[in-house]
Parts: structure tokens; sequence; C-alpha cells
């Protein structure tokens, strides 16, 4: 006994307009919540470090920099920013260049080009052998016992 009825036959239909409205709602929900992230809101402090205090190196050249852009080698303020004074500075306080080791002191609000001017001033006094001072963080700092 077949009771089903001998006629036309319909194919079952899938309604596309509920799925197209979800996944709209579904893109506009994406779009509003994803935040974007600028690199010019990039925050950097410098310069910290957590390595241990250098051993005293005899032939060491100081040079600092200061937050306004001003230079200092061996403790002895420079007149001028340029590249070919800081070099002529260095040349004049380092005997020999072999083993002489430059120490970039810069302070952290101290601008890029400062540094790569003392670093560019090294390389042509001969220089090679470059560090740079940081200060420890206080979170490497060895805990003080109270009395």
């Amino acid at each position: 006994m077949n009771f089903r009825p001998r006629g036309h036959r319909d194919e079952p239909e899938i309604n596309l307009i509920p799925f197209i409205d979800i996944l709209l709602v579904v893109v506009i929900f994406l779009v509003l919540t994803t935040t974007y992230s600028k690199f010019t809101e990039l925050k950097v402090n410098l310069p910290v470090a957590d390595a241990e205090a250098p051993k005293q190196n005899p032939k060491e050249v100081l040079v600092t920099v200061g937050a306004d852009g001003r230079y200092a080698v061996n403790r002895t303020v420079l007149e001028g920013t340029s590249v070919e004074l800081i070099a002529s500075a260095l040349q004049s306080s380092v005997e020999d260049g072999r083993d002489t080791v430059v120490v970039i002191s810069a302070d952290a609000a101290a601008a890029h080009q400062s540094v790569i001017n003392v670093m560019d001033a090294a390389r042509r006094a001969g220089l090679v052998q470059i560090t740079f001072a940081t200060q420890q963080s206080a979170s490497a700092a060895p805990a003080r016992k109270r009395p």
C-alpha cells in the first residue's frame, strides 16, 4: 500500500534571506568592535636594562648626551653639536684607539639623532668599540632590608 499521492512532487526550497540577514549582522558587529592600532601611539621608555655592572676599563671615553642635545666628552661640555666637533674631541681624548671603548650615556629624552651623531663621530675618530650606559630598572634592584 502506497499512501503517497501520485501527483506533483514538491522540491524543498532553501530560503536565503534569513541567512543573508544574519551574515550582515555579524559583519556589522565585527566592523564596530574591531580596534585598529596606530604605530604613532607606541610608548617607549628608554634606557633601562637589567645587566651586570661592567668592569672598569681604563681605556674608555665617556660621551654624555643631554636631553637638550648638548654633548660632553669625559665630562667636558662641548660648545657645538656638529659631528666633526665631537669626532675631534674624541680623537684628542684618546691616545690609542685600538682598545678604547666609547661609552654613550644618553638621556632617556635625548633625540635619537643625537646618539647617532655620537656613533658617527666615533666611527670617524676610528673608535669601533661602542657601548651604552643604562640605569638598572627598579624590579631588578636588590631589595633592601629594613632595620
